[in-house]
């Protein structure tokens, strides 16, 4: 979504202005993180801030860090470009930073949510609070969410359309390509987000097909699965230990066995040989 006017329309939606004309917006993207292999995926200067918007079709709680290495090598960027040094006695003045998701992915999150980054930090001592935060304001786009935004602002709402239709094609039984191409020219058809789908026709099918990766997403299912599956054996087998523990206690208290108690709860060793003793499985 890289018109301006388009772009336009999405800040006044956000920010409730009226700005009018579109060249007073600077498209300051960044093409490749130095840090990692992933990019932002628009970033513009309006009235003096710094916008980073990102789309995001899964849930992903690192966007707050994420968002803090764009916004360092924007502005490391914007500094180089004023040719003012950091190490000089005037204070560089800098955009001030608005860091927005567009999620559309098939988890179930609120109609808005604020990520923060010292979410992220690790739980040390309680009285020390860290010197960094930074948030990310997280938009439920889906078709049917974020009413009053999507009234707004036509783009969001049509870029919403889309998505479900091309859901509901893949819902169908349709192959990913086939049904992505189906919903393209059904959008276009009913001119919905036609002159961008014309346009930009391969670049939206490959980031379409990426997003409905069946094969990926269903090694992420597993994976999840796994990690889920794990963690709830690990419970399951704590809870389980725990009832024969309990009861190899009672019997033990029952019969005055207090030497053998104390021993068990040193000795898992020991302790499996009373549960065999006493038939406690």
């Amino acid at each position: 979504m890289k018109d301006q006017e388009a772009l336009l329309q999405l800040y006044n939606t956000l920010n409730g202005t009226e700005y009018q004309d579109a060249s007073l917006l600077q498209v300051v993207t960044i093409e490749s993180a130095v840090y990692m292999a992933m990019k932002n995926d628009l970033a513009f200067v309006l009235a003096g801030t710094l916008n980073l918007y990102e789309h995001q079709s899964t849930y992903n709680p690192n966007m707050p860090l994420r968002f803090l290495i764009y916004l360092a090598q924007e502005y490391q960027k914007l500094v180089e470009q004023a040719q003012e040094s950091l190490y000089g006695t005037k204070r560089i003045m800098l955009p001030m930073p608005q860091c927005v998701v567009f999620y559309n992915g098939e988890r179930d999150i609120p109609e808005e949510e604020i990520l923060r980054l010292s979410d992220s930090f690790e739980s040390g001592k309680q009285d020390i609070r860290g010197d960094v935060e930074l948030t990310v304001r997280m938009l439920n786009i889906n078709h049917g969410h974020n009413r009053k935004l999507m009234e707004k602002c036509q783009v969001l709402r049509e870029y919403a359309l889309f998505v479900e239709l091309s859901r509901q094609y893949l819902s169908g039984g349709m192959e990913p390509t086939q049904a992505i191409t189906a919903a393209i020219e059904d959008c276009i058809e009913q001119n919905i987000l036609a002159g961008f789908l014309r346009s930009y026709r391969a670049e939206v099918l490959g980031m379409l097909l990426e997003e409905f990766d069946v094969k990926k997403y269903e090694r992420s299912l597993r994976e999840e699965g796994r990690e889920e599956g794990i963690e709830e054996g690990r419970k399951q087998g704590q809870e389980q230990e725990s009832a024969r523990y309990s009861k190899l206690i009672c019997i033990l208290l029952e019969q005055h066995r207090e030497d053998d108690l104390r021993r068990a709860a040193e000795d898992a060793a020991y302790r499996e040989r009373l549960y065999g003793e006493f038939g406690i499985s």
